[in-house]
């Protein structure tokens, strides 16, 4: 097999003079100056404004993760020349472990399992110790993250050196390493969920949460894939390369997804809501509660009903327009499942948005965006080497 570099009649490398993660690094300073002053003004409301905003770009990370192993696994040849933005996202799991210490310092305000006086009182805390403790929690998270770093880093590695020597051998070693990664991923994915928005009650449980938080984790990532793609389109960029049959597939794939989140988000409530258990049922009074009870709504009309609507059809997975729309439309809906998910414990019975949820929202955000479109400029923009690279770029 040949494995020289194909002739692009484009270039493969993000320009040097687009400046786009500039403007984001300066939004996420801004964010970050912001948000300690907040910090200082009302602690409790940064710690669960905090915990939201990192939910919300953990599940995107993670969720490009998964992208990227499912694609190796498969040996899927219609996404190679669009795998490197998920990888390219994924590998930012090497610093969300950092991200994650601020929370370790909110751990008394945010779970309230850490609590002396809560723990002497309620028998089902004391029930839940053994697991439910602060030196088991930070091992667990330590083990999380190690994984992901691992996994994102790696996957990216080999393929950007297999750009410089179209080795098969990486591409072995990638669906060697994907294989039992996206078992270690599902795995430290579902008890992360547990541990880090579950656990803020510590009465309620769910065996579905796990794949809930992965459900919209994933229909997220298709969502912002698809943003990068058209951003890139728009830049006069790729536009010979991703072509719409790529664009289709990743529509459909959204489609998809829509409709197995719906049906993994309304399983778990139709079967708390059955089975009537007071632990289980009052986690969802609180987010019924008031006018909480409109994001719910707004999550099954805006996050399922429209996009499965609109997307119905095959002429809609290619519209450039509608794309971009709905895909935007789901990532701002992730961020808001984050709040309702998170904020309730806080503000029970009424929405009260407050002015730090939006400003580590920017320092995430900017931040995270910063480094991707940073990393991306330092590598091709598509594995130039992959064995599967010509089927992928002819697929019709």
């Amino acid at each position: 097999m040949d494995h020289s570099k194909p002739a692009f009649s484009e270039p493969l490398e993000f320009p040097k003079e687009n400046r786009i993660s500039v403007a984001f690094f300066a939004a996420g300073i801004i964010g970050i100056v912001l948000s300690l002053i907040g910090y200082v003004v009302n602690t409790e409301q940064f710690f669960y404004s905090y915990l939201t905003s990192f939910a919300f770009i953990a599940s995107l990370m993670l969720g490009a993760l998964f992208f990227v192993m499912i694609q190796h696994i498969t040996r899927s040849s219609w996404s190679v020349v669009l795998r490197r933005i998920p990888e390219t996202i994924s590998m930012q799991l090497l610093w969300l472990g950092l991200l994650f210490v601020p929370i370790l310092f909110g751990m008394e305000i945010l779970y309230e399992w850490t609590r002396p006086e809560r723990i002497a009182t309620d028998a089902l805390t004391q029930h839940k110790q053994p697991y439910l403790n602060i030196p088991f929690f930070v091992i667990r998270n330590i083990i999380y993250f190690s994984v992901w770093a691992f996994l994102g880093y790696r996957l990216y590695k080999n393929s950007v050196v297999m750009d410089q020597n179209g080795d098969p051998a990486l591409d072995r070693r990638q669906r060697i390493l994907s294989a039992p990664g996206i078992l270690l991923a599902a795995f430290t994915m579902a008890f992360a969920s547990f541990d880090w928005l579950m656990s803020m009650d510590s009465h309620w449980f769910s065996t579905m949460f796990g794949v809930y938080y992965f459900s919209m984790s994933f229909q997220a990532i298709l969502a912002v894939i698809l943003v990068v793609i058209l951003y890139l389109f728009r830049q006069g960029l790729l536009t010979d390369i991703i072509n719409r049959a790529h664009i289709h597939d990743m529509g459909a794939l959204l489609f998809g997804f829509t409709v197995f989140y719906a049906y993994i988000a309304f399983s778990q409530f139709l079967l708390i809501y059955y089975a009537n258990i007071p632990e289980e049922t009052l986690w969802f009074y609180y987010r019924f509660e008031g006018n909480w009870i409109i994001l719910a709504y707004l999550f099954l009309i805006g996050r399922f009903v429209i996009p499965f609507v609109l997307l119905l059809g095959r002429k809609p997975k290619t519209n450039y327009s509608l794309l971009m729309g709905i895909s935007l439309w789901i990532i701002a809906l992730q961020f808001l499942e984050m709040y309702w998910i998170v904020m309730p414990i806080l503000h029970k019975g009424a929405i009260s948005l407050h002015w730090l949820d939006l400003t580590l929202l920017l320092a995430f955000a900017g931040i995270s965006a910063g480094l991707f479109f940073r990393q991306f400029a330092r590598h091709s923009m598509v594995p130039i080497k992959d064995p599967l690279l010509a089927e992928s770029l002819h697929k019709h």
